[in-house]
Protein backbone atom coordinates (compact mmCIF):
# COMPACT_ATOMS: atom_id res chain seq x y z
CA UNK A 1 0.00 0.00 0.00
CA UNK A 2 1.40 3.35 -1.30
CA UNK A 3 1.49 6.00 2.09
CA UNK A 4 2.70 9.19 2.08
CA UNK A 5 1.87 10.94 5.74
CA UNK A 6 2.99 15.03 5.58
CA UNK A 7 4.41 16.69 9.37
CA UNK A 8 5.81 19.76 10.52
CA UNK A 9 3.61 22.19 9.46
CA UNK A 10 2.35 24.84 12.09
CA UNK A 11 2.10 28.77 12.53
CA UNK A 12 5.27 30.72 12.09
CA UNK A 13 6.26 34.56 12.18
CA UNK A 14 7.19 36.08 8.76
CA UNK A 15 10.64 35.57 8.29
CA UNK A 16 10.43 32.14 9.95
CA UNK A 17 11.28 28.59 9.19
CA UNK A 18 9.87 25.32 9.34
CA UNK A 19 11.01 21.91 8.03
CA UNK A 20 7.89 19.54 6.25
CA UNK A 21 8.42 15.69 6.22
CA UNK A 22 6.92 13.37 4.09
CA UNK A 23 7.24 9.76 5.42
CA UNK A 24 6.98 7.35 2.49
CA UNK A 25 5.81 3.96 2.70
CA UNK A 26 4.96 0.82 0.24
CA UNK A 27 7.32 2.28 -2.32
CA UNK A 28 11.23 3.68 -2.02
CA UNK A 29 11.64 7.68 -2.76
CA UNK A 30 14.62 6.62 -4.95
CA UNK A 31 12.25 4.93 -7.23
CA UNK A 32 10.93 7.96 -8.67
CA UNK A 33 10.49 11.91 -8.47
CA UNK A 34 9.03 13.18 -5.48
CA UNK A 35 7.01 16.18 -5.13
CA UNK A 36 5.66 19.22 -2.89
CA UNK A 37 2.59 21.27 -3.69
CA UNK A 38 0.62 23.75 -2.15
CA UNK A 39 -3.49 24.98 -1.69
CA UNK A 40 -3.81 28.29 -0.27
CA UNK A 41 -7.18 29.18 0.92
CA UNK A 42 -9.45 29.53 -2.23
CA UNK A 43 -7.03 28.79 -4.64
CA UNK A 44 -6.26 25.93 -6.91
CA UNK A 45 -3.03 23.50 -5.84
CA UNK A 46 -0.01 24.75 -6.79
CA UNK A 47 3.55 23.22 -7.62
CA UNK A 48 6.50 24.04 -5.31
CA UNK A 49 9.66 21.90 -6.26
CA UNK A 50 10.73 18.35 -7.00
CA UNK A 51 13.06 15.90 -7.19
CA UNK A 52 14.30 12.87 -8.88
CA UNK A 53 16.15 9.91 -7.75
CA UNK A 54 19.44 11.45 -8.92
CA UNK A 55 19.35 14.43 -6.92
CA UNK A 56 18.00 16.69 -9.70
CA UNK A 57 15.82 19.53 -8.33
CA UNK A 58 13.48 22.37 -9.38
CA UNK A 59 11.18 24.93 -7.82
CA UNK A 60 7.90 27.34 -8.20
CA UNK A 61 10.22 30.81 -8.59
CA UNK A 62 7.79 31.85 -5.45
CA UNK A 63 10.08 29.87 -3.92
CA UNK A 64 13.32 29.59 -5.56
CA UNK A 65 16.01 30.82 -3.09
CA UNK A 66 14.06 30.29 0.19
CA UNK A 67 12.74 26.70 0.24
CA UNK A 68 15.13 23.82 -0.17
CA UNK A 69 13.73 19.77 -1.31
CA UNK A 70 15.88 17.12 0.32
CA UNK A 71 15.32 13.26 0.92
CA UNK A 72 16.58 10.64 2.58
CA UNK A 73 16.40 7.01 1.27
CA UNK A 74 17.41 5.32 4.92
CA UNK A 75 14.26 6.93 6.50
CA UNK A 76 12.73 6.87 3.13
CA UNK A 77 11.43 10.66 3.88
CA UNK A 78 11.33 13.60 1.86
CA UNK A 79 11.81 17.14 3.36
CA UNK A 80 11.00 20.38 2.86
CA UNK A 81 13.26 23.35 4.34
CA UNK A 82 11.53 26.43 4.38
CA UNK A 83 13.35 29.69 5.01
CA UNK A 84 12.39 33.38 5.00
CA UNK A 85 8.86 32.61 5.45
CA UNK A 86 6.06 35.32 3.61
CA UNK A 87 2.33 35.47 4.67
CA UNK A 88 1.85 34.24 1.07
CA UNK A 89 2.84 31.03 1.73
CA UNK A 90 0.22 30.03 3.83
CA UNK A 91 -1.42 27.15 2.28
CA UNK A 92 -1.67 23.12 3.21
CA UNK A 93 1.18 21.51 1.72
CA UNK A 94 1.20 17.99 0.17
CA UNK A 95 3.72 15.64 -0.63
CA UNK A 96 3.23 14.31 -4.49
CA UNK A 97 4.82 11.04 -5.47
CA UNK A 98 4.89 11.85 -9.33
CA UNK A 99 6.24 8.03 -11.12
CA UNK A 100 4.54 4.64 -10.99
CA UNK A 101 1.34 4.50 -8.91
CA UNK A 102 0.93 8.14 -8.19
CA UNK A 103 -0.44 9.36 -4.74
CA UNK A 104 -1.29 11.88 -2.30
CA UNK A 105 -0.28 12.56 1.12
CA UNK A 106 -3.14 14.16 3.42
CA UNK A 107 -1.07 17.18 3.90
CA UNK A 108 0.15 19.77 6.75
CA UNK A 109 -1.38 23.25 7.14
CA UNK A 110 1.46 26.15 7.50
CA UNK A 111 0.28 29.31 8.37
CA UNK A 112 3.13 32.71 8.24
CA UNK A 113 1.28 35.45 10.05
CA UNK A 114 1.95 37.85 12.49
Amino acid sequence: QVQLVESGGGLVQPGGSLRLSCAASGFTISSGTMEWYRRAPGKERTFVAYITPYGVTHYNDDVKGRFTISGDNAKNTVYLEMNDLKPEDTAKYYCYKAQGLRAWGQGTQVTVSS
